[in-house]
């Protein structure tokens, strides 16, 4: 029997949502009745070309749509979706939302060092306006890359804008990464431009990155100018210290602000370059296409978060993360973006929320880490802060696992749309996702993203039953897929990568379930999936019981081959004062057993002092399981901490076992 929904929204909520309000234009164009989530989802996928038309239509797409037919092409692949159109993605970003007064924010940033700074829309269009004169004298055309190596600052955004509105493409990271991951990214793609910071804060502690920053722009010939922000008080002398280094202050001021001028392309045309995590080789660098984001992110953020002209989105995340991307498409919507950069555990849990109560935040997006961190701190935002405004919270990165659910409801805010999303840098965006017209369950992902066939198969390519565990599968062409991987000639790699698993089928590499509610659940990445005794389970499955222990901090489960067969291992870390007891050990494995299945209870549960995570804070389950096979890890780069990998290199209690 399905269990109670954990919220419902209001018949009010419902009938004032863009789902209903962009259903009713497309019920009058089809004759389909639109009167929820549900049908809007079974009309975009029956009629695609009339479901993306219509939202090109409706939210009033800037550019030339071009004649009809608007979806061409026989596979997943060969589709292109509005092939006479020609747009600009940052035009749409500074120009498509509804009128607003120039004089309101756009931009509202805070660091953790307390920095504070506000944009406003005129602010914003006046830097991008300098910075496109400046970027053109500096040679950026069509086609070229400009680099962001920023934090999370309003300057970023603008460059960013720049860049695009020329026709360029735009990549980041976040200022935190080494010099070889830097180069690992930039390296292979060899922008023009690089615009970087003099240094940052994390923690309460000042990171000064000019010498770092020097060694990178030796190792980019390509690069000829780097424009460095000024973060920490030390831009001019880093500027000084390399041999094309200007102030971004100087950069700007050497033209003046005019009208904005924006070089329409194709809607192909590329605009983004993303970067896998690199953890297993060389990050593959994943080209995006304009048109194709632009319709996505619309999408999402005007039906699935229901974000209103005037709202005011915040995300917490980096440039190194596909979720900064993501956050500044909510400009299209109209929306004041609130940006932060630095811990959200300093000086304690209170600190995002004290941006969310004093900016009246309506959306707030993080991980699901952070979440599972403040239940495990005992933290109640609702006892001290004022959250009247807010209206959803956002959780991606790794499943959001049910006893969070009850957290965010019991301690952040009962009536609140939660949506636990799911998708990646393969597509900034999602494949499953938020609807705010239907009820949330516990420990679910609601839907589809509306107008992705997504599906979850078997292993020999038939559909899963509902409960049954697969691979998330996308059946269908969709505007956001991306153009290939740079470089990627042949697109050989590309192919490999999503289409070699069920071929002409996109294969997101995800473990997954679909609930007989219409929802998903994610139970962790199929490459981390274990399989003792021939029986495939997913690692989400095992947080899920470890992470209700208040003696764990955090974990981080593994399948250890031993001969024919793999047995499960589990690593944790430990809060303040705890010890990993006997008793502890046998709790712990009493509650996966209860929770989950006897072939999920791990063979060996060990203590270590830390757990490696990418720059964007996600686990490396494969990294530690390279580790404890003795294989070396390709590019520790990547890692934000990969000196916590030393915590599982040759431990003898994973000798036992093994065969002589």
């Amino acid at each position: 029997m399905t269990q109670d929904a954990i919220w419902t929204p209001s018949y009010r909520r419902v009938a004032k949502s863009e789902i209903l309000r962009f259903g009713s234009f497309l019920e009058k164009r089809t004759g389909t009745r639109i009167a929820d989530g549900r049908d809007l989802g079974d009309c975009a996928l029956s009629d695609p070309e009339a479901f993306w038309s219509a939202l090109w239509d409706y939210y009033g797409v800037i550019g030339e749509k071009g004649e009809a037919p608007y979806l061409v092409g026989n596979d997943m692949i060969s589709t292109q979706f509005f092939p006479e159109a020609r747009i600009n993605f940052a035009e749409n970003l500074l120009r498509m939302g509804e009128a607003r007064d120039s004089g309101t924010a756009a931009l509202v940033f805070r660091g953790e060092d307390k920095a504070r700074l506000t944009w406003s829309w005129g602010d914003l269009e006046t830097h991008v306006s300098r910075l496109q004169q400046a970027l053109a004298q500096a040679g950026v055309g069509p086609g070229d890359r400009v680099a962001g190596l920023l934090p999370n600052r309003p300057e970023a955004v603008a460059a960013m804008l720049a860049t695009v509105s020329l026709g360029g493409v735009w990549c980041s990271a976040s200022p935190d990464f080494g010099a070889r991951a830097v180069l690992d990214r930039f390296g292979q793609i060899e922008p023009k431009v690089l615009f970087a910071t003099d240094g940052y804060w994390y923690a309460g502690k000042r990171f000064d990155i000019g010498q770092k920053l020097g060694a990178i722009v030796q190792q980019l010939p390509s690069v000829t100018h780097t424009v460095v922000v000024e973060y920490l008080g030390s831009a001019q002398d880093t500027a000084d210290s390399l041999h094309n280094g200007i102030t971004f202050a100087a950069f700007e001021a050497a033209v003046a602000a005019r009208e904005l001028r924006f070089h329409r392309a194709a809607f192909d045309h590329p605009v983004y370059i993303l970067f896998s995590s690199g953890t297993t080789g060389a990050p593959k660098c994943i080209t995006h296409r304009a048109g194709g984001l632009l319709l996505q992110h619309v999408k999402e953020h005007a039906l699935h978060a229901d974000i209103q002209p005037g709202n005011r989105l915040f995300y917490f995340t980096t440039l190194g993360w596909m979720m900064w991307n993501w956050l500044t498409s909510g400009l299209a919507r109209g929306a004041t973006l609130l940006l932060y950069d630095g811990s959200p555990f300093h000086p304690g849990p209170e600190v995002l929320f004290d941006f969310a109560s004093d900016e009246r935040m309506t959306h707030f997006g993080t991980s699901a880490k952070y979440i599972d961190s403040l239940r495990k701190a005992d933290f109640s935002p609702e006892e001290r802060h004022d959250l009247s405004r807010l209206r959803s919270i956002m959780s991606t990165g790794s499943p959001l696992l049910a006893d969070n659910f009850d957290y965010v409801y019991d301690s952040i805010k009962q009536d609140l749309h939660l949506a636990s999303i799911s998708g990646g840098t393969d597509i900034v965006s999602c494949f499953v996702t938020g609807d705010p017209t239907l009820p949330v369950w516990r420990g679910e992902i609601q839907r589809p993203g509306f107008g992705l066939a997504v599906d979850v198969w078997t292993e020999d390519g038939t559909r899963a039953a509902d409960g049954e565990k697969g691979e998330l599968v996308c059946t269908a062409a969709f505007p956001s897929m991306p153009l290939g991987f740079w470089g990627d000639e042949t697109g050989e790699r590309y192919r490999s990568a999503y289409f070699a698993r069920f071929p002409g089928v996109w294969c997101q590499g995800d473990f997954a379930e679909r609930r007989e509610t219409g929802g998903f659940v994610i139970h962790g990445r199929s490459d981390a999936t274990l399989n003792p005794g021939g029986v495939r389970i997913g690692t989400a499955e095992i947080y899920a019981e470890v992470e209700k222990f208040a003696e764990v901090r955090e974990a981080v489960v593994i399948g250890q081959d031993i001969g024919d067969d793999v047995r499960v291992v589990l690593f944790v870390t430990l809060a303040d004062g705890s010890e990993l007891t006997e008793a502890l050990v046998s709790s712990i494995k009493a509650a996966i057993r209860a929770g989950s299945s006897p072939r999920h209870v791990p063979a060996l549960v060990l203590a270590v002092e830390d757990i490696p995570r990418t720059k964007s804070g996600k686990i490396t389950e494969l990294a530690v399981r390279d580790v404890v096979h003795g294989r070396s890890v390709k590019n520790t780069d990547s890692l934000a901490n990969p000196e916590a990998l030393d915590h599982f290199r040759d431990r003898p209690e994973l000798r036992f076992g093994l065969p002589d």
